[in-house]
This record gives structure tokens, sequence and C-alpha cells, in this order.
């Protein structure tokens, strides 16, 4: 069954983010799942992230010809983003231990991409699509920067990673339209079961 990548499934805030979430309730051994069991999904998640990390990308197309090629460097890459970016929100900073296999997964992204990245144009500039590996290794290192470290955030609710850029750091849920208001109406569930059961 193919999934539906609306734009909540691109709540992370960075492309790296939305691919490391793609693991829906990572940890739970019961209930969890991977959108990518299918490779067929990446190239799909691929071309809505050219429409919903347009922002990101500065308008650059992704392109994911053949997932099942690349499927092994993808995995890779969201695993270890996972691991690194996870454990710092935890633990308050990067684990020297988790940067070589996420180094590795990042320069094994990029292997015979031939773009110039720069500043303005972190994604490049060529015409052509660029390649989805080597999109989400740019997005992963970016997530490196004091800036973007310093508003790494997990969801209460779905435990997705997200960047928090509300002006004050503030944001509690990856998105307030569907975490933020389960949240609401677990407490609301949870007051009026408690008023019913004083009464």
């Amino acid at each position: 069954m193919s999934v539906s990548w609306t734009r909540h499934r691109f709540s992370g805030g960075a492309l790296a983010l939305d691919t490391a979430n793609t693991v829906v309730l990572r940890g739970d051994a019961e209930r969890g799942f991977d959108r990518f069991d299918d490779p067929a999904e990446i190239s799909r998640f691929a071309d809505a992230a050219t429409l919903f990390r347009a922002d990101e990308l500065k308008g650059r197309a992704l392109a994911a010809a053949d997932p099942h090629a690349i499927a092994g460097k993808v995995i890779a890459l969201r695993e270890t983003t996972d691991r690194l970016f996870r454990d710092a929100v935890v633990a308050g900073g990067l684990a020297s231990a988790d940067m070589p296999d996420f180094l590795d997964a990042c320069a094994r992204g990029l292997a015979g991409s031939r773009e110039t990245l720069t500043a303005a144009a972190p994604f490049g500039v060529s015409a052509q699509p660029l390649a989805f590996e080597a999109a989400l290794a740019v997005s992963a290192l970016s997530l490196m920067s004091t800036d973007a470290l310093s508003r790494l955030r997990i969801c209460p609710n779905c435990r997705w990673l997200f960047v928090d850029r509300s002006r004050n750091g503030s944001r509690l849920w990856c998105d307030m339209a569907v975490c933020g208001n389960r949240q609401k109406a677990r407490r609301h569930y949870s007051r009026r079961k408690e008023e019913v059961a004083n009464v």
C-alpha cells in the first residue's frame, strides 16, 4: 500500500529530519513500522519533498529514479541522522562516538555528486534534479550548525524529530494541528474522566 506523502509528513523542518521520521513510532516494537519498507516509497517521498521542502531546497527538484539502488545509502543516512540528533536532543550535545558512522553515511550519499554548493545555494544551482541521497546528506550536515542544534526537539506525542523555528523557541509539537490537538484531546478526556470519578 502506498503512503500518502502529505504536508504533515514534512513537519520536521528539514529534509533529513523528515526522512528520519519515516520510521513511525520508532522504538515501539509492537506498533512501529518503516514507511520505506517498500523502496518505491523513497522515490515518491523525494517527489513530495520537492514540493514540501521547496524553501529548504531553494526550488531544486529531487530525483530518486532507481530507489532500489539507493535504498542502502538512504537508510544508512536516515538511521545515523536519527541516532546522532535524537541523542543530541536528550544529551544536550553531539556524541563523538556517533559521528564517524554519520559522516561516512553522508560521504556515501554525496559520492558521485558533481555539485557546487554555496551558502546561498546549499543544494547547488543546476537546472537538473539533484540526487535524493546527495540532498539528504547536505540537509543532515546542515543540522550540525549551532542554531539548528539548539532548536532540535522531539515531539512528545509521536516522537518525531523537528527543528523549532518559532520566534521564542517554545514550540512543543512537530505539528500543532495533528500532535498538539491529539495531546489536548487526551488531557481533556483525562480531566473529564477524573471529574466523573470524583462525582
